[in-house]
């Protein structure tokens, strides 16, 4: 197994036992986007741990703010100052790991999160600023301006009508460094999508002038690759359509109660037999 693989059991671990301790939480969104994740933040993003606010990083925006302890794991394993403890506290009143991002709480959260939708529109917003900054400051061979916006957006954000808002806002101004992985998983909290949702959001955005390619989202080099492409295009904003399933690897796969509530202590057990990690609580191997 490769390393990517290795950090991204290792996230699924770390997001079951931190919903699993609060009694509280969503574990289905980073059991199904470990590999999204990692692919970002260990492969893709241009980040400094140490420097959170360096100001020309690249911004990663969790639209899809309800699996927070995907970021959370993540931040944790690229070395953020949000310590293993900060993880035990999930969702308690005073911890730098609240149920949903919240900007200035927990370093390297870019905008605060959780109503569907606000958080791709908020993404949007920040690559239209690096657009105008760019344009504004940036001379030749002085790219000082020169940063990606990258969202991970669910289906509930893609049915949000300030989603769809501005989405064709950035369409329409070519906004070519911003990238949404949308996590096309089927599943809502009341069901099946196909309960309320059966549009082509791949044709929508397409009509927006987006570039818009689909993905086996857990297959993270398949990811990287996707990300690549979309980095290097350079001719409008890009949607990757990442296919996964919901609480990968858990008893409880593709079924909307894992949505928004813990797996359950057989379950956590099951999910950890089958990726092959001990049955310790918030283990991370060396």
């Amino acid at each position: 197994m490769s390393i990517l693989n290795t950090v991204a059991h290792t996230v699924r671990g770390l997001a079951a036992d931190a919903v699993e301790q609060a009694k509280s939480g969503h574990p289905g969104l980073p059991l199904g986007c470990a590999e999204i994740g990692t692919a970002i933040f260990a492969e893709v993003l241009r980040h400094d741990p140490a420097d959170p606010r360096w100001p020309n990083r690249d911004r990663f925006v969790l639209s899809a703010g309800h699996g927070c302890m995907l970021l959370y794991a993540l931040l944790h394993l690229s070395g953020y100052d949000l310590p293993i403890e900060e993880l035990k506290r999930f969702r308690q009143l005073g911890s730098l790991t609240p149920g949903h991002p919240e900007y200035g709480v927990t370093p390297g959260v870019e905008t605060s999160t959780g109503p569907l939708g606000q958080g791709l529109a908020n993404a949007v917003g920040m690559a239209l600023a690096e657009a105008i900054l760019a344009q504004r400051f940036n001379r030749p061979g002085f790219p000082v301006v020169d940063h990606y916006t990258y969202v991970l957006a669910s289906d509930g954000d893609m049915m949000e009508g300030v989603a769809a808002e501005a989405a064709s806002l950035a369409g329409h101004l070519r906004l070519s460094k911003l990238v949404v992985v949308y996590d096309a998983n089927g599943i809502s909290i009341d069901g099946s999508t196909d309960l309320a949702f059966t549009e082509s959001v791949a044709g929508r955005f397409r009509a927006y002038g987006w570039h818009v390619e689909e993905v086996d989202g857990h297959d993270v080099e398949a990811v990287i690759a996707a990300l690549t492409r979309a980095r290097e295009r350079g001719q409008g904003p890009n949607l990757i359509i990442a296919r996964t399933r919901i609480a990968r690897h858990s008893p409880k796969e593709g079924k909307a109660e894992s949505h928004g509530a813990p797996l359950g202590q057989e379950a956590v057990a099951a999910l950890k037999a089958n990726l092959g990690l001990p049955h310790e609580p918030f283990y991370v191997p060396a």
